[in-house]
């Protein structure tokens, strides 16, 4: 990457990119699939009034947590410029 000041090239920018979409698309996914999971039998199954709104409750919470944090992971855990480790599976030099 470029230090402070300079400006970036078109492959860093795009790697930028690539790696939003990512983490907004795989976001996406954990969300819909956690509300799925959680709010999904409420949808298909005939339960009490207070069961059936917990259930949607809780879905609708913590779906859009787990988009946040599904994103904010991604990208914290984006580096660029980090590149290949020289050795790879090697996680101590001198090993």
């Amino acid at each position: 990457m470029t230090t402070y000041g300079e400006r970036r090239t078109q492959a860093e920018r795009d790697a930028v990119t690539v790696e939003i979409g990512y983490a907004l698309v795989s976001a996406v996914f954990v969300a819909a699939v956690l509300f799925g999971v959680v709010a999904g039998p409420a949808l298909l199954f005939e339960l009490p009034g207070s069961v059936e709104a917990l259930l949607m409750r809780g879905g609708l919470v913590l779906a859009p947590v787990v988009f946040l944090l599904r994103v904010a992971t991604v990208l914290y855990r984006y580096r660029p410029g980090a590149g290949q480790p020289s050795q790879p599976g090697r996680t101590n030099p001198d090993s």
